[in-house]
């Protein structure tokens, strides 16, 4: 996490680095705006920026959109500067931090960026066989070429990646060559010198140069035009590259990975991707399977996605009813990850009941999921990821959860939970002395599980 503190550097403020320190954060200062554009356009880089409520922030957030400078902006101020702390929010800060820093909310909001990042969250022993290949490879120096559908988390395993090689301490930057119009992309990419083109209102360190030392990701490569994949090239082949309208190459050290949602052999078959870059990528490629390639993960991602959602709209975290965990293991998730994460907080967001039920798992225009798959492939895929989950756990551990599950399905009533189980009265009752005894909640009569 690189954080960027602009504004006078006051007892306060100082007392903010020293808690984002702390907290594993790199931090830099600027004093005034001007000095924070310097910064960025130098190439050391922020992941968030923490800015004094009475500078110019909606001047700020303007010049970065225009030199296309992504990256949230906080801003931060003494408790009574509430006029300030509306506008602030009004030109586009993404939270007002009160001063006299507090510790709990700073770590929060590095918290709350460091998660926008990614988590890797998973549960399917096909995710995991790609996982374990990439942190096999992690510490070597191969370009890796990852790919998949969108919205499989190819970002989430790069960082992953990222975070178990040896550059793990150094920059990780992330470009999207998809969203990007073409004719900045090589700026974006290798920067530019002051007056290269109309705009460049100063030397602009580009992403490689951002990344050096470190990791840099092109996402979504397969986007990008013929003619800048020779120059990308270079760069990969030679580690030098050439700012737009600059007259000495600049030497980088950096590593490449690059995702793609396309084949990208059918690309080069097409004439629309240079079958050398593909070679000089795909040393080693990751290839996500789809979200319904691997059941058992969608409610361990569901259930992370309730958990997340239910702190961040401050409302209870509440369980799936049965028919909603049916309806989520039948939908064929076109959109993968992406569109069971928007699922889920909607879902948070319409439950009314004790549970998440069948009636708040939608679309978003209100209609049910779509189930493309017949009863009985519905009813093979709920097995298969049934049998999936169980992978990795002890018996132990399987065992407990269907007792306790099933006693909280009976509201603890331990007659009627010991004839669904199929065990004696008795035995139910050993079983949840012992759960007890190793701090496990049991549910009592009439209760349902805390």
């Amino acid at each position: 996490m690189r954080l960027l503190i602009v504004g006078t550097l006051g007892g306060q403020l100082t007392t903010a680095s020293k808690i984002a320190m702390q907290g594993g954060a790199q931090v830099t200062h600027a004093d005034d705006v001007e000095g924070a554009l310097k910064v960025l356009r130098s190439g050391r880089g922020a992941d968030l920026l923490m800015v004094e409520v009475h500078l110019d922030i909606a001047g700020l957030i303007a010049k970065l959109q225009n030199e296309r400078v992504h990256v949230p902006v906080v801003a931060c101020g003494v408790e009574t500067d509430a006029q300030a702390a509306v506008s602030a929010i009004r030109a586009g800060a993404k939270e007002y931090i009160p001063l006299p820093p507090d510790p709990e909310m700073i770590a929060a909001v590095l918290q709350a960026v460091a998660q926008e990042r990614g988590d890797l969250i998973y549960r399917d022993e096909a995710m995991a066989t790609v996982v374990k290949l990439a942190e096999q490879v992690a510490p070597s120096e191969a370009s890796v070429l990852i790919t998949g559908e969108s919205g499989t988390g190819k970002e989430v395993i790069a960082r992953h990646v990222h975070k178990c090689s040896n550059r793990a301490s150094k920059p990780f930057i992330s470009i999207n060559c998809a969203a990007i119009p073409e004719h900045l992309l090589e700026s974006e990419l290798f920067g530019h010198e002051k007056g290269a083109f109309t705009g460049a209102v100063a030397r602009r360190i580009g992403k490689f140069e951002e990344a050096d030392g470190g990791t840099l990701l092109l996402d979504e490569i397969s986007e990008m035009d013929v003619r800048l994949q020779a120059k990308l090239l270079r760069a990969i082949q030679e580690r030098v590259i050439d700012r737009v309208g600059g007259t000495r190459p600049v030497p980088v050290n950096i590593r490449i990975l690059a995702t793609s949602n396309r084949d990208l052999a059918e690309s080069v078959r097409e004439g629309q991707f240079r079958e050398d870059l593909l070679f000089r990528l795909n040393v080693v490629n990751l290839k996500l399977p789809a979200l319904r390639e691997r059941p058992a993960d969608i409610m361990e991602l569901g259930q992370f996605f309730i958990k997340h959602y239910s702190e961040a709209n401050g409302v209870p975290e509440r369980a799936l009813s049965v028919e909603a965990r049916q309806a989520l293991m039948s939908n064929p998730w076109q959109g993968n990850v992406r569109e069971l994460e928007n699922t889920m907080h909607r879902a948070i967001l319409l439950a009314s009941g004790e549970e998440i039920g069948i009636e708040a798992i939608r679309m978003p225009d209100g209609s049910p999921l779509s189930v493309s798959r017949s009863p009985a492939e519905r009813a093979a895929q709920t097995a298969e990821a049934v049998t999936r989950s169980f992978v990795g756990r002890t018996v132990a551990d399987v065992e407990r959860d269907l007792i306790l599950d099933t006693l909280d399905h009976c509201l603890g009533n331990r007659t009627h939970a010991a004839k669904i189980l199929g065990i004696s009265i008795r035995t139910l009752r050993n079983k949840l002395n012992q759960y007890t005894d190793e701090g496990v909640s049991v549910p009592g009569p009439g209760e349902a599980r805390a």
